[in-house]
């Protein structure tokens, strides 16, 4: 019974596929008719004009005029010292698959076809293995409960210049190590930069957790910029000897949890911008360096390096909502510092919530000898611009200032609080204008203190509306 339905149908669909066929003949005498017959994943293509054959004991899934748009995926399985990779038959052509180091564990995936999107599945653990994929077109790396400890360079690396989606399953927990050392790469060319290294731009997006380790440089690194989705769970930084994100154009966060820990060695969220192979900045519309934070929550400390800054970049910083955490309280340390400018507002239903506490002492870096005031919540080399938002910093250390700009600060609203507890130290240091419209700005100087300082400014100061508490200092 079930064999005479399934034939039914298929003459049925024969049925119509000549009948499509003969009413298309007089529009296209020179275009032949095609059916593409759809099974697991996989189609055959024949013209209609020739007839076409179907395996009754292997009903297809479908049967259609126009190419179907299969979603193309590779499934990455990791068991402890093996891995195993899944191809579609329509790929088999285009995708090759090796081993790392003769390593069963570590995979080398190179894609080499021309369609504008790849999806890898990535799933299971290894406590010796990599992923390494290489591609000229964007992919989609989904990770679903995913652990990879590697002996010999990172643990995943994405040698594609386009957009790398990296997707969490929900609830799933993502865990990736890299080795101590520079490791071997099947290409000699590919230095060791990062636990997760991509040549592109990435995007992490789903509900699950990201923990990533860098024991030889950075956790995070691309070379392009980073994009935290407002879908991510949590992202934890548990260690790395050089920066805990790493990235040139910009990064954006818009969403999410991102924690970074004590044990990073260097900077928490570094941005850089994207250079040429002498180094020289590449004019690109997206090569900003700058850093915007939508939302989210992002929890940094800094408590035992010194020199680091837990968030900086060569551009400016745009900060819209989110809560941040900044713990800047080893010598030298920053909580925020930009070489460009600072806007800080409150978008509309959204929460802006920022505190810093700078507690070190002087830097130990030469190229800070000049500045007398070391360790600091905010420094930035040219304008800061507040409007809304909640900021409180307490400066604590020695010398420490609370916030400094180089060129002019303007308060037009938001509530700030800096406390200036320090010896020596300062609220605020603007090396020009001072113009407060509105908000409430209060500047505390403890009388245990000594020689501590509110507001020292070089330029004019203009106050027409809002609240300020502060004692001004005007400096020659």
């Amino acid at each position: 019974m079930k064999m005479k339905k399934i034939f039914s149908l298929l003459v049925l669909s024969c049925m119509l596929l000549v009948s499509h066929a003969q009413d298309t003949q007089g529009t296209q005498d020179t275009q032949d008719t095609y059916v593409y017959i759809c099974k697991d994943g996989d189609y055959t293509k024949q013209k209609v004009s020739e007839g076409f054959d179907i395996d009754l004991n292997d009903a297809p899934d479908s049967i259609t005029f126009h190419k179907p748009a299969l979603p193309i995926v590779v499934e990455v399985v990791y068991n402890g010292t093996e891995a195993s990779v899944t191809i579609p038959k329509c790929m088999k052509d285009s995708v090759t698959y090796a081993k790392v180091n003769n390593l069963d564990s570590y995979v080398y995936i190179e894609y080499k076809g021309s369609t504008d999107e790849v999806i890898y599945d990535v799933k299971g653990s290894s406590s010796n293995g990599a992923l390494i994929i290489k591609s000229d077109y964007k992919m989609q790396v989904n990770l679903n409960n995913v652990s990879l400890t590697s002996s010999c360079g990172e643990a995943m690396r994405f040698k594609c210049g386009k957009r790398i989606a990296l997707v969490m399953a929900e609830g799933s927990v993502n865990t990736f190590v890299d080795a101590n050392d520079g490791g071997v790469t099947p290409d000699p060319l590919d230095n060791h930069k990062a636990c997760i290294y991509t040549k592109g731009h990435i995007e992490i997006s789903g509900a699950g957790t990201l923990n990533v380790t860098g024991n030889y440089n950075h956790a995070i690194d691309s070379k392009e910029h980073i994009k935290v989705k407002q879908s991510v769970r949590a992202i934890n930084i548990l260690g790395a000897v050089g920066d805990g994100i790493h990235a040139g154009e910009f990064f954006t966060m818009n969403g999410g949890a991102l924690t970074i820990n004590n044990t990073v060695m260097k900077d928490g969220v570094q941005v850089e911008y994207k250079t040429d192979e002498k180094g020289k900045k590449i004019i690109d519309e997206e090569n900003t360096g700058d850093i915007t934070i939508n939302g989210g929550t992002i929890d940094i400390t800094l408590a035992s390096t010194e020199d680091a800054k837990c968030i900086k970049t060569v551009g400016n910083v745009f900060i819209n909502g989110g809560t941040l955490l900044l713990h800047a309280t080893a010598n030298g340390t920053r909580g925020i510092q930009a070489g460009g400018s600072l806007t800080i507002t409150q978008a509309e239903g959204v929460l802006t919530d920022i505190t810093i506490f700078a507690e070190g002492a002087k830097c130990t870096v030469e190229e800070d000898h000049e500045d007398p005031d070391k360790c600091m919540g905010i420094n930035v080399d040219r304008d800061v611009t507040i409007s809304g938002g909640t900021i409180h910093i307490t400066a604590s250390g020695q010398s420490a200032n609370g916030l400094k700009a180089d060129h002019n600060i303007t308060i037009e609203g938001g509530d700030i609080t800096i406390e200036a507890l320090g010896d020596s130290s300062n609220g605020m240091k603007i090396g020009n204008n001072v113009t407060v419209t509105g908000g409430s700005t209060v500047v505390r100087n403890p009388t245990t203190a000594k020689k501590s300082k509110g507001i020292v400014y070089s330029g004019t100061k203009s106050v027409t509306g809002g609240e300020i508490r502060a004692s001004w200092t005007y400096k020659q």
